[in-house]
């Protein structure tokens, strides 16, 4: 069975701050190919995520289907979307 592609998409920040990897609005990453590019705290809440999605199962979802988390750092709170991308 081959893996989905998982893509990560900055969508939003809601905190104050700077993000001290330097993530802004619109970036957007490949979890196989560019995983070293993200925030290592923003990596490891997205594990779980892209664990989930990477063997069939299903995350809780917005209205629009997409589902969103958070970094921890509280001084930035960037908001990232996951996606399964085909091909």
């Amino acid at each position: 069975m081959k893996k989905p592609k998982i893509q990560i998409t900055v969508v939003d920040k809601k905190g104050n701050g700077h993000c001290h990897h330097g993530h802004q609005i619109g970036d957007t990453f490949d979890f196989d190919t560019e995983r070293g590019k993200l925030c290592p705290m923003a990596l490891h809440v997205a594990f779980p995520y892209v664990d989930i999605l990477r063997y069939g199962g299903t995350l809780p979802h917005l209205e629009d289907g997409s589902t969103c988390f958070c970094c921890p750092d509280v001084d930035v709170i960037n908001v990232f979307k996951i996606e399964v991308k085909e091909g």
